[in-house]
């Protein structure tokens, strides 16, 4: 069962590795980074790209999923 936190999230994309498939999003309010797997991708993104997320507990604190372009 997932837990979402129904805010929709505004960031940008610090780092992304497709080939591995994870990265981490800079929260654009509270200058958070929150990790995410490709699987929470929405859109096709790359580093430095304007994206909305939702957040979902994971197994080491929360998680960007949902994660669409701005």
């Amino acid at each position: 069962m997932h837990t979402y936190i129904n805010i929709m999230n505004k960031g940008k994309v610090k780092f992304y590795n497709d080939p591995k498939g994870f990265g981490f999003i800079t929260d654009s309010n509270s200058s958070k980074e929150y990790y995410f797997h490709s699987s929470g991708l929405k859109d096709k993104v790359k580093e430095s790209d304007e994206v909305s997320f939702d957040l979902e507990d994971g197994k080491k604190g929360l998680n960007a999923v949902n994660i669409k372009l701005a």
